[in-house]
């Protein structure tokens, strides 16, 4: 079995292929595992390196003409909800968020597929089955976990559970410094909710309760108008030649 030490990881670079977001665009990735017991440790650099996590797969854009692709994090401890937020906050204050360990469910597969054939009909996960969905979420060596959103029932007070069905989901990996917003899906029915907008404030929250000051969003990609969400959730940071520095450009 092949060692991958923190230290020394091997990178490897993908074949050009259309991108996704901006169209005419040929995107390329440089990539390495994630394996082993230094796993989150290097998980952690180079999530700060701007990197994302997809499995056991450490990923970065490697694009030769383009650099549309931005690393973004919020400053959780900073942060204050806009009215709109606020108003989103109030709407979903009947749903309750309970962490689980990695682990997949047929409830939650049902709930993915139903957000892909909505949102993503077309997209590059739009095919992945039952088996690659339990794959996208067990198959990690960091310290990942699901948080799943349901109305509240007659017991949460008591237990922490909630009842009802399976609203929303967020794949989430938790660093050293902050937790990373991995994947996360909703009911594509309940667009009134804005659930994306809930989770990335319950993001926020559940950092700011840990001690931790980042929330990890992934990239920003400049002209895409699917990334200009990520602009809404201020203050925050991007990664640019010189590190992390403050945004304080456009809002889309």
């Amino acid at each position: 079995m092949t060692q991958h030490q923190v230290q020394s990881p091997q990178f490897f670079l993908t074949a050009p292929s259309p991108c996704p977001y901006l169209e005419g665009q040929f995107e390329r990735k440089v990539f390495t595992h994630l394996v082993g017991d230094k796993a989150p440790e290097l998980n952690d650099l180079l999530t700060q390196g701007g990197f994302r996590r997809s499995q056991n797969i450490a990923y970065r854009p490697a694009c030769e003409t383009c650099r549309a692709c931005v690393s973004v994090r919020i400053l959780a401890g900073e942060f204050r909800p806009s009215k709109n937020m606020k108003r989103v906050k109030k709407i979903n204050s009947d749903l309750i968020g309970v962490m689980h360990d990695a682990e997949p469910s047929t409830e939650q597969y049902s709930l993915f597929r139903a957000y892909l054939d909505s949102r993503h009909r077309r997209g590059g996960m739009s095919d992945m089955t039952v088996l690659d969905y339990a794959m996208m979420v067990e198959d990690t060596h960091v310290d990942t976990k699901v948080i799943e959103y349901r109305r509240r029932g007659p017991d949460s007070f008591v237990t922490g559970r909630g009842e009802g069905e399976l609203l929303a989901v967020a794949l989430t990996d938790r660093m050293a410094d902050g937790l990373s917003m991995v994947y996360s899906y909703f009911s594509p029915e309940m667009e009134e909710r804005s659930l994306g907008t809930y989770m990335i404030l319950d993001h926020i929250e559940r950092a700011r309760a840990a001690g931790l000051p980042h929330v990890y969003l992934g990239y920003w990609v400049k002209g895409s108008p699917k990334m200009a969400y990520k602009m809404r959730f201020r203050p925050q940071e991007h990664l640019g030649a010189k590190g992390w520095e403050r945004y304080e450009g456009e809002t889309s």
